[in-house]
């Protein structure tokens, strides 16, 4: 039964890869630009707010790049094997994981990235599909939202 369950609501639908990186890349430069903010915010130094882009600018870049490299990787991988499964998500999250091993320079810490970004990426999907509902569409995500009106007894008792 799970079985079907799954099959019926991942059915494969071709992603465009560099329109999904380009997409999930700004998200991750606007998150890497508040995270630079952040960190310009709290540091001690002498750029003031420019050092929002000369000090600690470098993170806006590789949050988007890592983000980037995230969807176009998970992309590619469904394209390729033609599934939506948790294993897209894992090899987009093994990817920047090793992404963020490079940037430390270290090959050890690109590999341990790799693995554990990855387990947390393909678990996180394959429990998200095992206990999540299929997809809805927008119609009937509203309907659930919004109560449904009750028809009084009286209008019941006379349609009868």
């Amino acid at each position: 039964m799970a079985e079907s369950f799954l099959s019926e609501a991942s059915a494969f639908k071709a992603k465009p890869s560099l329109q999904y990186a380009a997409k999930v890349g700004l998200q991750g430069g606007v998150i890497g630009a508040f995270v630079s903010a952040i960190q310009n915010a709290l540091g001690t130094h002498s750029h003031g707010a420019a050092g929002f882009a000369t000090r600690t600018g470098g993170t806006i870049g590789f949050f988007a790049a890592m983000g980037a490299t995230f969807a176009l990787t998970e992309s590619l991988v469904a394209n390729q094997r033609e599934k939506n499964d948790a294993i897209n998500g894992a090899a987009g999250a093994c990817a920047a994981g090793f992404l963020a091993g490079v940037r430390a320079r270290s090959i050890p810490m690109a590999l341990g990235s790799c693995v554990i970004m990855g387990a947390a990426m393909g678990t996180f999907d394959y429990a998200g599909k095992l206990v999540g509902e299929p997809e809805l569409s927008r119609e009937e995500k509203r309907k659930r939202f919004f109560k449904q009106p009750i028809r009084p007894i009286v209008e019941t008792a006379e349609a009868e």
